[in-house]
């Protein structure tokens, strides 16, 4: 009995300590090459023999090394997300979403952050090249051409959002900053706000300037005349909005209501209202962009022109599959926004809704029946 407890002991030690290709194949009953065939998805392995490998692998718990596979097969499997910061949170769930979708396709991801400085946007192209990324996702929402050319001249496809050539083994993700803005404008209008500022992102990138062109076409379609003074340029961090509320406050001449490039600087906005004794929505309206998961908790909670993290992820992965896999990539991927009205938005002060009660009802009477 002590010697079959003690050898059922030993084997499961060595069970445990040899968690290589090689037990994975013996508990299979398959060769090597059958093993490492299927690990690496190769489509001509046996049904049976390949659920018998997939089988052993989760029985012995056993962890395929990426780097073997990828000497075997010729590929990395590996995709790229180069990112403009982390310290956003708009950031954390795009890449979130992006190796949600990576993974389940078979992918793994390596993740990059400029923090806005185009010299950290060289070392990251490289690093993507280093470690032999099969295509490469540029989500910074602005990019120079001569960094894509390094991805390009090795045949490395690439994402971008917004702008990219059209040439080969490009797509671009083509956001709607239109549509949600369009809607942001209009809602104010519609409460009444004649006098409204926005502050936009750093003005070198792309999105900025459509952002920015996206308000004041919208404010004229309103027939609202945009206040030059009124339009700043932040740098979409929260201290960015702090900062564009001060310049706004010492001006001494107020808009009734804000909208901001993102969320990072409506929050900002927010702070500084606070600490300046101004209410929100009473004395202020604030609309963010992004619709990131903390406006929903920010007191109150941010209206905010949402931007699927999620869409933009998994358009960025199909696209690179597309290029990989050799199926029909497409050139341009649309991405939708549209507001999320919540309750920093209101009427602005002098507007019917601040009339007393009594003057509610005689207004209300008056109108025809």
């Amino acid at each position: 009995m002590t010697t079959r407890k003690a050898k059922k002991k030993s084997g499961s030690a060595t069970k445990t300590a040899r968690m290589d290709i090689n037990a994975v194949a013996k508990v299979a009953r398959v060769s090597i090459a059958t093993v490492s065939r299927t690990i690496n998805h190769v489509p001509t392995v046996n049904a049976q023999m390949a659920k018998r490998v997939w089988d052993a692998i989760r029985e012995l718990n056993y962890f395929p090394n990426t780097q073997a596979r990828a000497l075997v097969s010729g590929r990395s499997r590996l995709l790229g997300l180069i990112v403009s910061e982390i310290t956003n949170p708009f950031f954390p769930e795009l890449i979130q979403g992006f190796e949600d979708v990576a993974v389940e396709s078979g992918y793994e991801i390596l993740v990059s952050s400029t923090n806005y400085d185009p010299n950290r946007m060289t070392l990251c192209i490289r690093r993507m090249l280093e470690r032999n990324a099969e295509g490469v996702a540029i989500m910074t929402f602005g990019i120079e051409e001569p960094l894509l050319d390094q991805l390009a001249i090795r045949n490395v496809p690439i994402v971008t959002v917004d702008v990219g050539p059209d040439r080969p083994g490009f797509s671009t993700l083509k956001v709607d900053y239109r549509h949600g803005i369009r809607q942001g404008v209009q809602h104010l209008a519609a409460l009444g706000h004649r006098r409204i500022g926005f502050i936009s992102g750093p003005k070198r990138l792309h999105s900025a300037q459509s952002r920015l062109t996206a308000f004041t076409s919208s404010l004229t379609e309103c027939g609202i005349s945009p206040e030059p003074s009124w339009l700043l340029e932040g740098d979409h961090t929260l201290e960015g909005g702090i900062a564009a509320m001060e310049r706004l406050l010492d001006s001494g001449k107020v808009p009734s209501a804000v909208m901001c490039s993102n969320d990072m600087t409506a929050i900002g906005v927010l702070h500084k209202a606070y600490r300046s004794k101004l209410r929100v929505p009473d004395d202020l309206s604030v609309i963010g962009f992004d619709d990131i998961h903390m406006a929903r908790v920010t007191i109150p909670p941010l209206t905010s022109i949402h931007m699927s993290r999620h869409e933009l992820a998994r358009a960025a992965v199909m696209a690179l599959r597309a290029h990989l896999e050799g199926t029909q990539p497409d050139r341009e991927h649309n991405i939708d926004t549209y507001l999320v009205v919540r309750e920093t938005t209101g009427f602005p002060q002098g507007s019917m809704q601040d009339l007393p009660p009594a003057a509610h009802r005689q207004r209300s009477a008056s109108r025809p029946k």
